[in-house]
């Protein structure tokens, strides 16, 4: 028979009874033996204890917490020694008892000429130790969190720490909470060890008072129930939070507490006045006219006819290998402003690193790429190029809409919170014309209903035309597509296409990556085929695709048009 299992809720309201009874309420029903144990529970000798040991416990675990962030942050870099240095200390303080920690503190620090009394002792004790398992706590929420979120939140031009801060720790406290409830709950009880240092918590407390009655049963019982109504209420609280941080609980308006931590504004935008492009259409541009419309105020705001005749994105040379493995072999091509190139080309040809390469998303082994004339994220020094010390302002100034093969949406945030978001945290616009331009990209792309779901309550290609709104809703001038449908169900690949292609109508450059034979046709202005990170043909798609000169080209195409029948 399986044993009913008492909820936090249910063990406060018995904590409740005990206490009324230890007050005098109902004292008549109960043994005199339970009556004297009840009594203890409301001791005003005890409580200061408990309180004291509430004291400790906040303390430590808001500083170890926060230490532990440092450690963890420290234990994921890509510097061997700080690895090594936190690696180290986590070795450490874990594999000595937090006794000894204590009584060292205690002990050694007045011999260095630090004196603290026992408390402060007591707090730095419990900080230091929480700290190394904190920090492992956090390490591992980190590492869960899918590494596509981190490239789609750089591909929009957010830095590492605001990057953490609003993307990775709120995905990741999925994970931290259930640890962090554990190291709690552990340290309220655990700050009975500070009595070996003379702290007057509540174990100490207690045997103070059996010292002098020898009443071990009912003094200590009641230690216990004061210890189950505080570890309770920490349940209780952290239990709360981890569904405001669950996927499986629909997000309410944005609330108070801990959240606004991971949703205040961007104080400065990244972008530099003296190099921006002129000024952008406003949401009320994008007004309900629909994309086309958009894309045109877009394009006539931006002065698009100024570079026309000129290569608005310059590849030359470009190379990329990951070990002795060559992904790119000497790109070279160029693509014009309003111009639409398809990719085409066996997996592993290389296509989505050089879209990658493109917004530098990755680094360069040798070669140039040029968005409109200027290097992103990088400056030229003699005749070789080196990574500019702000990278993701590079981004941010360049612009660059991408959209990924898995949609890479932010799953902590809503359709509407994810289109906002690059907009008001990276470019710093206000909240309403942010909010005003989202709701019509997404009225344009046919979710304007789904503006609150999260986004695993949508389908593939609903996710997809989400982030087809998300990317355009930074102004870009440049759109990269990578394989946008191949994530898809059949049935849902049209529904992305039709977007895409109303972006091609209006006159967005665009670089596609796409298997889509017939797609390719309807919107490419020319069609690029690659093979083993080189350039195999070009040219318009009615002469790749029908006319195909190349040997490689013509069976891949042989291959394509067999998959599809």
């Amino acid at each position: 028979m399986r044993k009913a299992k008492l909820s936090p809720p249910a063990i406060l309201i018995m904590a409740a009874l005990a206490i009324a009874a230890g007050l005098g309420w109902g004292r008549a029903l109960l043994p005199e033996p339970l009556q004297e144990m009840f009594s203890y529970t409301v001791s005003t000798f005890l409580l200061q204890g408990a309180l004291l040991a509430v004291k400790i416990a906040a303390l430590a675990m808001v500083g170890g917490i926060v230490l532990g962030l440092v450690l963890a942050l420290m234990r994921l870099s890509n510097i061997a020694p700080v690895r090594s240095v936190a690696r180290f200390y986590i070795w450490f303080m874990r594999g000595t008892p937090i006794i000894l920690q204590i009584v060292f503190l205690y002990d050694a620090l007045p011999v260095v000429g630090i004196k603290l009394d026992s408390f402060t002792t007591a707090v730095l004790g419990f900080m230091l130790n929480e700290a190394a398992f904190s920090a492992e706590i956090i390490r591992g929420g980190i590492i869960s969190v899918d590494r596509k979120q981190s490239l789609a939140a750089a591909s929009f031009g957010m830095g590492p720490f605001l990057t953490l801060r609003r993307i990775i720790l709120p995905q990741a406290m999925r994970v931290i909470l259930p640890g962090m409830a554990n190291q709690s709950i552990s340290m309220v009880k655990g700050t009975s060890i500070a009595s070996v240092i003379f702290v007057n918590e509540l174990t100490f407390r207690s045997q103070q008072i059996v010292g002098q009655n020898f009443k071990f049963f009912t003094v200590f019982a009641a230690a216990g129930i004061i210890y189950l109504i505080m570890t309770s209420g920490i349940s209780i609280a952290l239990g709360r939070l981890e569904t405001r941080f669950s996927l499986d609980v629909e997000k309410r308006a944005k609330g108070k507490g801990l959240k606004r931590l991971f949703n205040r504004r961007a104080p400065d935008s990244p972008s530099d006045p003296s190099v921006s492009p002129p000024p952008l259409p406003t949401a009320a541009a994008a007004a309900t006219n629909g994309i086309t419309a958009w894309i045109a105020n877009l394009n006539s705001a931006r002065g698009s006819g100024d570079g026309k005749g000129k290569p608005f994105v310059e590849c030359w040379n470009v190379q990329k290998a990951y070990g002795a493995r060559e992904i790119l072999r000497g790109i070279d091509i160029n693509i014009y402003r309003g111009e639409v190139v398809v990719l085409m080309g066996p997996s592993g040809s290389g296509k989505s690193t050089l879209l990658r390469h493109i917004n530098h998303l990755e680094q360069l082994d040798w070669g140039e790429i040029k968005v409109d004339g200027r290097y992103v994220g990088y400056e030229k020094i003699g005749n070789a190029l080196r990574p500019t010390g702000n990278l993701a302002k590079a981004r941010a100034d360049a612009r660059i809409g991408m959209v990924f093969q898995h949609f890479n949406l932010f799953d902590h945030l809503t359709v509407l919170e994810n289109v906002i978001e690059a907009p008001i945290q990276v470019y710093g616009e206000a909240p309403e014309a942010a909010r005003k331009l989202a709701l019509d990209l997404l009225d344009a792309v046919g979710l304007s209903r789904h503006a609150d779901h999260l986004p695993h309550r949508l389908s593939g290609g609903q996710q997809q035309r989400v982030a087809i709104a998300r990317a355009l809703a930074i102004s870009p001038r440049l759109m990269l597509f990578d394989e946008p449908t191949s994530a898809l169900d059949p049935e849902l690949v049209g529904e992305v296409l039709t977007v895409i292609r109303r972006l091609a109508e209006a006159g967005m450059t665009m670089i596609i990556v796409t298997h889509e034979v017939r797609f390719a046709r309807e919107v490419a202005d020319r069609i690029v085929f690659m093979d083993e990170g080189q350039v195999v043909e070009s040219g318009p798609p009615e002469e790749v695709l029908d006319r195909p000169k190349q040997e490689r080209t013509q069976r891949f195409l042989r291959m394509v048009e067999r998959d599809t029948v």
